[in-house]
């Protein structure tokens, strides 16, 4: 590279990197870090790269998963996941979420004590690249905060650099009250220091202790962390609880604009650097605050679909659609270089704040109370006036099928796999919790054994167990599982379920819910229908206006439609996929 072309790369790199360092830093930090950053970049890309506005298809589907969520004896988890991986899921999922697979110290990984190695207890690095080469990986960023065994945090007890001023220390008798609280634990945690005792920010809690990124050398680290992890082969980047990265006395804490400046500073490095690989933000909040993280087509490239969850599960509790429909008909369409990231169960339980103006207050402490009937529990946050309310579902969400507001019932696997059909033909990529997939229920003994909510949906599994349960035809999770399969398969090959094709909800009776696909170039049209209910209801074809010069057919049963003026009878939680290109 000859040195006009040098001075024109850094060029182009100010242009687009300054203005979000501006947002964040003084004037003075902003061109010493902009310096420092086009440093780093260099070992990473030899040339800059124009945005990708193809990184993903309707092929597109994930799994989500713990490293160790599939065990064997003997056999490192790492390795047993790719087994599984390879002899079960190899023509089903595309890309993999791993959950923090690094050495951590509590909330099963989300704690991490060193970001640049592999938990041992799992695998190692290579292990890791073995999957990536097979699947597109995830890769967890957690940024907001690290474990309180992390070196960084040793250094900061000892008052040793870097670490001592990589965290944010606070007046106990600070007024606090305006911060969003995501628990019930204090924000503050004290902590021994050869200064005396000083109080640290602690958002999640007293193991997890925020990161200081008003300081600009946290913000550095961070930036080598994200390379090496797409230098390691992960195509998708999720920023872990980034809504609460910046702190500013006085007020909520939470979306605060240098938060979402770093969120835009980010993709712009990873788009200079790899264009490929996706950044998600992970922001369990109110819909339209979520909906902020997509900014001006410029931040995330995909957001969690937080209020999906919760508001589905509510319509097949109570057997209609009027909730679902209106929150669906608001939603705006993903930018250009965007897509929604649809899930319905992870490895958290089931947001409750994604509801806030959703839900009618009757019908959410409804639902509230049949999750406790059906072996759930709830997890708590502390609001600004001390009070506290319900913050998460936690409970597996195929047990959260067991029944409806009225009751158990018959209709668990049926209602169950609706749900999942549902979320997979929406705009926006699916992804399936592992436990999900398998139909896991309930883990009453590790709740037991840890005492945490989160636990009950956290199941580790035996392979050999659960092999037999798969090989066994008429077993719930051998149903699922082979249903859910056939039917993401299915939805691979339809150019209609491209993340980003045209998405229209339908006016149908409250027991249906359905929407209109059609794909981008105009060739596929798929009416997606859903029987919400435990009885017998009757679709009008006429209702859905198909074209009559066309042919149409269920993808899923493969009934073909003869007379498009006739009627369509839908059994309890029966799908259909209506289209006219099979």
């Amino acid at each position: 590279m000859t040195v006009t072309q040098s001075v024109e790369k850094y060029q182009y790199f100010q242009h687009r990197v300054q203005p979000l360092l501006e947002i964040i830093y003084d004037e003075p930090t902003v061109q010493t870090l902009l310096k420092q950053i086009f440093e780093i970049l260099q070992d990473y890309s030899s040339e800059f790269h124009e945005e990708n506005l193809n990184k993903w298809s309707q092929d597109n589907v994930l799994l989500i998963t713990y490293g160790n969520s599939i065990e064997k004896f003997g056999e490192k988890p790492l390795v047993t996941l790719k087994n599984f991986l390879d002899k079960y899921l190899k023509d089903t999922v595309t890309g993999v979420h791993i959950l923090p697979f690094f050495p951590y110290s509590s909330d099963d990984g989300f704690s991490v004590i060193d970001y640049l190695q592999v938990n041992p207890q799992l695998g190692d690095w290579e292990d890791i690249e073995n999957i990536a080469n097979q699947f597109d990986l995830m890769a967890d960023l957690v940024i907001n905060h690290i474990s309180s065994q992390s070196e960084w945090f040793k250094q900061f007890q000892r008052g040793e650099k870097p670490g001592s001023d990589y965290f944010i220390t606070v007046d106990p008798n600070t007024d606090l009250s305006a911060v969003v609280r995501p628990r019930s634990t204090p924000v503050l945690t004290p902590v021994d220091t050869p200064e005396g005792e000083k109080h640290v920010w602690a958002t999640f809690s007293e193991d997890q202790i925020d990161l200081n990124f008003a300081n600009p050398n946290v913000l550095l680290e961070f930036i080598k962390i994200i390379l090496i992890y797409v230098q390691k082969g992960a195509k998708y980047i999720r920023l872990d609880a980034v809504g609460f990265l910046w702190k500013e006395i006085g007020t909520t804490c939470i979306h605060l604009p240098q938060t979402h400046a770093v969120v835009k500073l980010l993709r712009e490095l990873l788009q200079l650097v790899n264009p490929s690989v996706v950044l998600i933000t992970e922001t369990n909040v109110p819909n339209r605050e979520n909906l902020s993280y997509f900014g001006n087509r410029n931040e995330a490239h995909m957001i969690y679909n937080f209020s999906l969850p919760p508001l589905v599960l509510h319509a097949l509790l109570q057997g209609k659609s009027d909730y679902l429909k209106s929150w669906m008909m608001s939603m705006p369409p993903a930018p250009l270089g965007c897509a929604y990231f649809n899930f319905t169960a992870s490895h958290d339980g089931i947001g409750l704040r994604p509801t806030e103006g959703l839900l009618s207050e009757q019908e959410y402490w409804t639902m509230l109370e049949t999750m406790q009937k059906f072996g759930g529990k709830i997890s708590m946050r502390k609001k600004p006036d001390g009070s506290e309310s319900p913050y998460e579902l936690n409970i597996s969400l195929f047990d959260a099928m067991k029944g409806t507001v009225r009751g158990e019932d018959q209709w668990q696997v049926q209602r169950f796999i609706c749900s999942q059909t549902i979320m997979m033909s929406l705009e926006g990529i699916p992804a399936f919790y592992i436990h999900s997939l398998l139909g896991t229920p309930n883990d009453y003994i590790k709740l037991k054994q840890t005492g945490r909510n989160r636990s009950i949906n956290r199941s580790e599994l035996d392979l050999n167990e659960l092999e037999n349960k798969l090989a066994h035809p008429h077993s719930p999770q051998s149903i699922v599982f082979r249903e859910l399969c056939r039917r993401i398969q299915i939805r691979r090959r339809q150019s209609a379920f491209h993340p980003n094709a045209t998405q229209y909800t339908l006016q149908l009776k409250r027991t249906l819910f359905g929407f209109w696909r059609q794909s981008i170039i105009r060739d596929q049209s798929i009416f997606c229908v859903f029987n919400l209910s435990d009885r017998p209801q009757l679709l009008r074809l006429s209702d859905l206006n198909l074209v009559c010069t066309d042919p149409w057919c269920d993808l899923i049963s493969g009934e073909k439609i003869d007379d498009i003026y006739s009627s369509f009878n839908l059994h309890p939680y029966q799908a259909v996929w209506l289209t006219n290109k099979f």
